[in-house]
Parts: structure tokens; sequence; C-alpha cells
């Protein structure tokens, strides 16, 4: 049940909100909303990039969203190394979770019917007066984003994506209401020459925010960890390899025990690769036992091992110490390394997580995909590299598993995929990225061919449930 709005929550502490203009200036209202320093970064090059028009023209609010499990044990994106020169660019920063207290942002939106009286509540609370408010959200499709959307059902929206996730499909369906009211999908050119799936079922355009602008930004963050102790300590190791952790555990990818055997498959892949000073970057929440597993694995190798546990993001790192490699699962960071910094990369493990993810809709499906086909395997010995632009077997391939996660959303891609997929379902590197099942349930060449020519393995399972067969 939501909060009854007959108090309006109090506004942020003075310390986290800068003086601005007051509301009655006449300007309207734009409303970042953020819950990571990367996504924050994206947006700051957005901004520099002129895609949010002059910043005379418009009040413009940072509302920061902490979205970890357990939000007060987390690290908060106010502490990261490079906050405060990404926070100069707003006049003002909110806390959402403070606005909603005591409710999670992952788990509270304001019922349709309450959405006028959550509006007046948060105009009042971040001093917004009468002025038209513009939102710029990411992850629309759940909340907070789709909370904030809820509470300014009149405003127009922009969507950001920070990742891979942008170049898959839409992970749940969109109130027309609020599917209309999107305009764009700005996206890092993480792969060139892919183009992103997401909202493109309510026929949304994407558009890329300039690698230049976005360059630029994580230049500046890196700056002001010219002095941070970690990055001197990991700097000062000569490092030449660089391993990502990305906590897959929390997720339930994987287990605690087989993401820790996963960084120390890292480990060993990178010191058979002739690298003998070695930094891991764990994800901010994952357990102090990930480091120690791997620290003991260093000295069985002889590696040195050095742990870059500070509030920073791994670009930090390529700025500061260049790296001739980077290592990791399916971390967005990989790609980042190889599209701004020019660093080879390389994966582990990608196959056995793609192999057991589950459901087949899982959003993570897609960046697994796109790293398992243009990464190179560690382990097998293939040679790390700089991937170019995405290779022309790259766009049908990601087109066929945004299908299959999403057919109902995309009834149009049928046919490609029944084309793909008749061409290559036997093919080794692109078996693997379908299941059976789902081939089968939707009746696409390589499921069960009894079941494609009854209409699929659902009127089997009726027949066979209600006893007629």
């Amino acid at each position: 049940m939501a909060p009854a709005p007959d108090k309006a929550p109090a506004p942020a502490p003075a310390e986290r909100a800068p003086a601005y203009a007051p509301a009655t200036d006449g300007r309207p209202v734009q409303i970042f909303q953020v819950s990571t320093l990367y996504g924050a970064a994206t947006l700051a090059a957005s901004l520099d990039a002129g895609q949010f028009g002059r910043r005379e023209d418009a009040r413009r609010l940072l509302l920061i969203s902490h979205n970890a499990e357990i939000p007060e044990t987390a690290l908060r994106l106010e502490t990261m190394t490079g906050y405060e020169r990404i926070a100069a660019r707003f006049d003002a920063t909110l806390d959402w979770n403070e606005t909603i207290h005591p409710y999670h942002p992952a788990a509270w939106a304001p019922r349709p019917e309450e959405a006028p009286l959550w509006q007046r509540v948060l105009r009042t609370a971040w001093d917004l007066g009468t002025a038209p408010v513009e939102l710029i959200v990411e992850s629309i499709q759940v909340n907070p984003a789709k909370a904030l959307a809820g509470a300014f059902p009149e405003s127009a929206v922009h969507v950001y994506a920070d990742g891979l996730m942008s170049y898959g499909p839409t992970r749940n369906d969109l109130a027309q209401s609020l599917a209309c009211r999107v305009r764009r999908v700005l996206h890092l050119d993480l792969v060139p020459g892919l183009r992103p799936l997401l909202l493109s079922e309510y026929g949304v355009e994407p558009e890329l925010v300039p690698d230049g602008a976005f360059r630029a930004v994580l230049a500046e963050i890196a700056e002001d960890a010219a002095a941070d102790p970690a990055v001197a300590r990991a700097a000062a190791a000569g490092p030449t390899a660089l391993l990502l952790g990305q906590y897959l555990a929390a997720l339930s990818l994987l287990t605690a025990e087989e993401e820790e055997e996963l960084h120390v498959r890292m480990l060993r892949g990178a010191a058979a690769a002739g690298h003998r000073s070695i930094v891991f970057k764990p994800h901010p929440t994952a357990p102090p036992s990930y480091s120690q597993a791997l620290q003991e694995e260093a000295e069985r190798s002889g590696v040195r091992l050095t742990v870059l546990d500070g509030p920073l993001l791994a670009e930090t790192f390529y700025e500061r110490c260049a790296p001739r490699l980077v290592v990791g699962c399916f971390s967005t960071a990989m790609l980042t390394a190889a599209v701004y910094y020019r660093i080879p990369v390389a994966r582990v493990g990608t196959a056995e997580v793609l192999e057991r993810l589950t459901p087949f809709e899982n959003s993570n499906r897609v960046p697994l995909t796109v790293v398992d086909h243009l990464v190179a395997d560690l382990e097998r010995g293939e040679e790390p590299a700089v991937p170019g632009p995405a290779p022309e077997s790259l766009t049908p391939l990601v087109r066929a598993v945004g299908y299959c996660m999403r057919h109902k959303s995309h009834p149009g891609m049928r046919e490609e995929t029944t084309r793909f997929l008749a061409a290559h379902h036997a093919d080794p590197d692109v078996a693997h990225h379908f299941s059976g099942e789902r081939l089968t349930q939707l009746g696409l060449p390589g499921g069960t061919a009894t079941a494609q020519r009854s209409g699929g393995a659902g009127w089997i399972r009726t027949r066979i449930r209600t006893g007629r067969t």
C-alpha cells in the first residue's frame, strides 16, 4: 500500500542540494534519474554534447536512487571518485530514497489514482512550482523510473541506456499511455554498427551519445583519482591486466562459490598469457572473500595481485594505468575498455553463464550474446583483441535472440528469425544461444519437428495433461 500523501516528504539535506534558482523563475525543469556513476557519466556526456539544449534554458535536477537490495549498506553514488564533477552540471541534487522512505525504490510506485496527489507532494518537496517537467530516466520498464513517470503522467520521457542491455528487447510491456511519451533512447556506441532493440516496438528511435563527449567525461572523472590511494597503489604495482568482478551471485546467475572460481579462472588465464602483475576490480557489493580466494591463487601462480577496492569506475583505472588486457565475463566495462581506450579484451565463463541462464527472456541474455560473439575466449587460448565494428553475423543473431526472448512484442521479426535459424541453427557458434525448448514453443527451426508440425510444445503438453493423445 502506498504511503498517505498527507505530509510532504522533507527535501534532501542541504549538503546534497546546492542552491539553485527558485521555482518562480519560469524555466521548465529537467529531472535526471540515476543510480550509477557510469549512468551519470553518460548523462553528463549527453549534456555536454547539447542533447538537452542549453543549460540556461532549463533547471536541471539530478535525482539519485540507491537501488541495492539493502540501500543503507551499499556504496553510495555520492561517495564515488568523480561524482562532484558530474554533479556540478546540475542545479541541485535530490534523493529518491529519502523522498519515498521507508519504501524501497525497486518496489514502490504510486497507484494511478494517486498520481495527482503524489505529483503535488513531489512538486512541494523539490520546489518545482508549476513549471513543466521533463523526465530523463534509466530502465523505464521498472521502478524507480516507472514510478517517477507515473507521478508525472503528462511529462515527456527520455530514456538513457548505460550498458549492453540497450541492444536487447524491452524486458516488460509498457502501458501505451507511457510508451507514447518516450521521445528517444540515448545510448553509448559500445558495439558500432549494432542498433538497439530497446523500446523499438513502440517506434522509439535510438540516439547516440557522442564518443568524444563520453571519453572527455571519463577523463575528467579520472583527474579526481590522481591522488586516490587505491589508484596509486594499483599503479605502483605496474599492472598489465585488469580482472572485472560483476557479483553474478547477487543476480542468481552463479553461486558464490562458482563466482569465486570464475575469478580464479580469470587470473589463471591472464597469468598463462604472460601477465605477472594483475589488478582485480571487485563489484562494490561483492563479499571480501572473493578477493581472498584470488589472493591465494595469485600466490600459487607467482603473480602479483592488487585489489582495486576503492569507490572507482573501472574506466578510471583504464585512464590512469593503461593496462594491456581487460578480462571479464560480460561486463559493459569490457566493451568500454575496447571502444574508448583500445585495450584488448578477453572473456571467461561467458558461454557457461549463457547456457544456464533462465528464464529465456532474462535481460542479461543479449549482453552475454554480444560478448560471447565478439570477445576472445581466454581459456581457449584465443588472442585477446579490440573488437572492431559489429560483424555482419552479429545483427541477425541479436535480433533472432531478441525475438525469441520477446516474440509477442516483435511479431514482425518472426520471418527474419525463421530464415536465420533455418540457415544457422545447427552451427555450434549459434546453437548455444537458443534453447530447443524455446524454439519448439515458437515453432522455429531447431525445435522438435513433431511439436512444430503440431503447433508447438504447448499443444503437446495440453494434450498429455488432458489425456487426449
